[in-house]
């Protein structure tokens, strides 16, 4: 059954369920506090943002790590119900004006820094008015809408509030009119705006409401049996439905701790797992392989270890058996979805077969419709046959950002979100995600699923990692090149591997080119970004 609640009731029916439970734990800086603690912090930053003169459904955005602030905004927000824009944590200057400006944002909380860059610096680039103003009373020429920015510190910059100075605005407004405000918030209003990473074109900002979020949380918790009981270990990035709501608000909505990292770091991953006695884990693949990799790996007690998800981009079914039996998380689940939908539409459950567990990404959630259909006809194709992935229901988002036009393009008259993905669907109502539409590859007229090829290249033991694309080809229109990352240690040569495929997959299926390398192109949440490395591919090549 569905909930109707906003964000900030979750948090409320927690506390009053279990008000002595640990809500929140910063190992990093012993920062440890039960749910009472959580709920008051939340309603004094809800205060303080009412105080400052933040409207119901007005746009903040926030820009940093996983800092307690960015916690704490994201549970004030929903009780006050300004919009949360959350702000990828790798952005430049000409992306986050872009942010800034299309999500006609007033105001913008952000850390210092993050890995070198100053986030100082760079909003003082964007709008150097900044340096002239009165707090609160920006005046910007490039960002009309723009207020107000807050820093998650105490040091000092022009027209800049440190994150001590909210504590005035707080006391200005009483309990009865947060309450006020709080009563009048709908389930159905939109709380939160993530943009897309945006490979082609502009990022779009998708609008996802209370509804969207919190029953996709809901049942993101209740797959993975996650209890009061639990403590979530959380090293991706809260900027990222896959952090904001697949791990804060499931544990809020189930009473659980939350375990924060700021970054990730696959060392402190596997240090607090130990330390924390943490029952569950999250992580896009590219985390688990670097933690299953650590050289220190077996000297870590991960006994506590019960449950968890591995998403973000497809997950390789080695890796997968990996984590179930040396890591011991033996009912970790495979998610899969995108921003546009919540972020989940389909998951794997902890008592399915373990074939099913490592090779699927499981069944579509309840009350939620899919259908695979043929990309040109538009028809829906039979069991087995690769197509299309299309979603309806509650966790649809409302649409992008001032961008209609956008919106119909990915959502069709009927309600259906198209999610370019190629998936396959089995007698059983498994999905296999096997890439996206723009990442198949055709080869002398044959469609090649680059998933396929890198499953197959996984099972070689001298390999950690694996990415094949498709590049452009006189004579067959495209050929494959993989690009490999070794265990380490080991050493293999293009030819052994070619020689490790031949009379295994069909021939049409062996890479041409393969290329050892040491990391990929990756975006702030883990992902592999693919159209890079076809443009790396093609560059390299080239020379």
């Amino acid at each position: 059954m569905l909930l109707h609640k906003t964000v900030g009731e979750v948090l409320r029916n927690t506390m009053e369920a279990f008000p002595n439970n640990e809500a929140y734990v910063y190992p990093e800086n012993n920062v440890r506090k039960t749910y009472a603690e959580f709920n008051h912090e939340t309603d004094e930053l809800a205060k303080a943002f009412i105080g400052m003169g933040i409207a119901k459904g007005e746009h903040i955005a926030i820009w940093s790590d996983n800092k307690r602030e960015w916690l704490l905004s994201q549970f004030a927000s929903g009780k006050m119900g300004a919009v949360l824009v959350t702000v990828n944590t790798n952005y430049q200057e000409k992306e986050l004006e872009y942010l800034l400006q299309q999500s006609d944002s007033t105001t913008l909380i952000l850390g210092e820094e993050f890995k070198g860059t100053s986030y100082i610096n760079i909003i003082q680039k964007i709008c150097p008015e900044l340096m002239n103003s009165k707090k609160g009373d920006i005046q910007s020429e490039k960002l009309p809408q723009f207020k107000r920015v807050i820093v998650m510190s105490e040091n000092d910059y022009p027209g800049i509030y440190k994150w001590s100075e909210l504590v005035e605005f707080a006391e200005q407004v009483t309990n009865e009119e947060l309450e006020d405000r709080f009563q009048s918030l709908d389930p159905g209003d939109v709380i939160n705006i993530q943009y897309t990473s945006g490979t082609t074109g502009f990022p779009k900002g998708v609008m996802l409401t209370h509804n969207n979020v919190v029953n996709n949380a809901q049942l993101v918790g209740e797959y993975i049996h996650l209890t009061e009981h639990d403590r979530l270990c959380i090293p991706v990035p809260f900027f990222h439905c896959f952090g904001c709501v697949m791990s804060t608000l499931a544990s809020v909505l189930r009473g659980a701790t939350m375990v924060v990292l700021k970054q990730f770091e696959p060392g402190l991953v596997l240090q607090t797992v130990q330390d924390e006695k943490c029952t569950a884990l999250q992580g896009v693949p590219t985390m688990f392989i670097a933690e299953l990799n650590h050289p220190g790996f077996g000297k870590f007690e991960l006994s506590s270890l019960r449950t968890g998800i591995m998403a973000g981009s497809i997950c390789p079914i080695e890796v997968m058996k990996k984590v179930i039996n040396d890591m011991g998380a033996r009912e970790i689940t495979i998610c899969y979805g995108q921003t546009e939908s919540s972020p989940v539409i389909t998951q794997t459950s902890t008592d399915d077969l373990i074939e099913k567990r490592v090779s699927t990404v499981g069944k579509p959630h309840p009350n939620v419709e899919v259908k695979i259909i043929d990309p040109v006809t538009g028809d829906e194709v039979k069991d087995g046959t690769p197509g299309e992935l299309c979603a309806r229901g509650y966790l649809i988002m409302k649409g992008y950002y001032n961008n209609p036009e956008a919106t119909h393009a990915a959502i069709d008259h009927e309600g259906w979100l198209h999610t370019g993905d190629i998936a396959v669907m089995d007698e059983d109502g498994y999905i296999d995600i096997t890439g996206r539409i723009k990442d198949m590859v055709i080869r002398g007229g044959e469609n090649i699923y680059p998933r396929e090829v890198e499953e197959f290249l996984y099972e070689h033991p001298q390999i950690q990692d694996v990415q094949v694309v498709g590049i452009p080809d006189e004579k067959y229109g495209e050929e494959l090149m993989a690009w490999v990352i070794l265990k380490e240690g080991a050493s293999v040569t293009e030819e052994e591997l070619r020689a490790y495929c031949k009379g295994k997959i069909s021939y049409h299926k062996i890479p041409k080119y393969i290329q050892f390398t040491d990391e990929y192109p990756m975006t702030a949440s883990g992902k592999i970004q693919k159209f890079r490395l076809r443009e790396l591919s093609q560059a390299h090549l080239v020379k």
